[in-house]
This record gives C-alpha cells, sequence and structure tokens, in this order.
C-alpha cells in the first residue's frame, strides 16, 4: 500500500523547525526541573520513568491512528493499549502531583512541561511521517540541521524588525 505524501502533506521547514524546538524546551524544562527539585531519588524515578511511558504512548498512539486512517491493519487490542498506556502516564503524572508536597507553582510547571513535551513529540512524529515515502526513507528535512536553525531564527528577526 502507497502512502498518500503529497505536496499537501508536507510540512514547511519553519513548521519543523518549531516543532523540535517546542520538543526540546518541553523536554529538558521538564528533566531540568526534575534534576533540581528536591524530590528523594525514588521520586525523581517515578517521575522520570512516567514522562518516557506517556512520551513513548503518545508516539505509538498518533502512528497508530494515522495507520488506521490510511487502511492499514490494526487490531483494535493494540489501538485500546496505546491508549490504556496514553491516559495512564497522564493519570499517574497527574495523582503524583496532586499528592506531592511541592508548591501549587511546582505542579504546575511540571504539567506544563509535560503537555508541551507530548504535544510536541506527537507533533514531530507526524511531521516524520508526512516527509517518509512508502520506501520508508525519510527526507532529511524532517531533522533540521543547525545551520538551518539559526537560518530560521535570523528570518524571523528581520520578520519582526
Amino acid at each position: 500500500m502507497k502512502l498518500d505524501n503529497t505536496a499537501l502533506n508536507k510540512p514547511s521547514t519553519a513548521y519543523v523547525l518549531a516543532t523540535w524546538g517546542a520538543l526540546l524546551i518541553g523536554v529538558s524544562s521538564y528533566l531540568i526541573g526534575l534534576w533540581n527539585s528536591t524530590f528523594q531519588l525514588n521520586e525523581k524515578g517515578f517521575y522520570f520513568a512516567v514522562f518516557l511511558l506517556a512520551m513513548f504512548a503518545a508516539v505509538t498512539l498518533q502512528k497508530t491512528i494515522r495507520d488506521k486512517d490510511e487502511g492499514l491493519p490494526v487490531t483494535q487490542i493494540f489501538i485500546g493499549m496505546c491508549w490504556m498506556a496514553f491516559a495512564s502516564g497522564i493519570a499517574l503524572l497527574v495523582i503524583g502531583l496532586i499528592n506531592a508536597d511541592i508548591l501549587l507553582s511546582e505542579k504546575g510547571f511540571y504539567g506544563i512541561s509535560f503537555v508541551l513535551a507530548l504535544f510536541a513529540v506527537i507533533t514531530v512524529q507526524k511531521n516524520t511521517r508526512d516527509l517518509t515515502n512508502e520506501l520508508g526513507e525519510t527526507d532529511p528535512s524532517a531533522f533540521p540541521k543547525s545551520a538551518q536553525a539559526i537560518d530560521a531564527a535570523l528570518d524571523a528577526s528581520e520578520i519582526i524588525q
């Protein structure tokens, strides 16, 4: 089966850069916050494991839904497992933060970083899929180089001025 990768499905370079930037900001802010927290080591491990579970579940769920939408065979049991893993990751974070003995602003920081990273990882996976052909070869523009990022930032600063 051929994937429908017309020019309309291909994301722009600016959009790809923005999604990678959002992923970098979300993941790094969550992990730096976790590293600098006063949590015990077992609590840090819990929040890190929940983060990894949710990130992997989000990518798997997005891919599964997209496969089904494109007519590729996907079992209902696997779709259910993806939804359950995704919901579990979110629920575990919410329950953990509700019960954590930290400031409300810290809870909000972890929640927002978590949501940003989830959104970004789903979008990066979508962009990668959009830039992959039917042979499984991914266009290099799905993984922007730092020079492209600098050029895009300079272009954006010129537009703002």
